[in-house]
């Protein structure tokens, strides 16, 4: 859910200790970016295995 939804246009602006930068990543990112590092590894492996077995032959 984002901040835009939220957003009025009319109302009092940002507080005054409100930072306008976000400290952390959002959580999809995080998990999205470990899925696609996990899943590049497994066919990276995949390949590997292919090119061993190909090579022992």
């Amino acid at each position: 859910m984002s901040d835009s939804e939220h957003y009025d246009p009319l109302g009092p602006g940002r507080r005054a200790n409100e930072d306008p930068q976000e400290k952390r990543m959002p959580r999809g990112v995080i998990i999205r970016l470990f899925a696609y590092l996990v899943a590049g590894h497994l066919v990276a492996a995949f390949l590997y295995l292919l090119f061993v077995v190909a090579g022992s032959k």
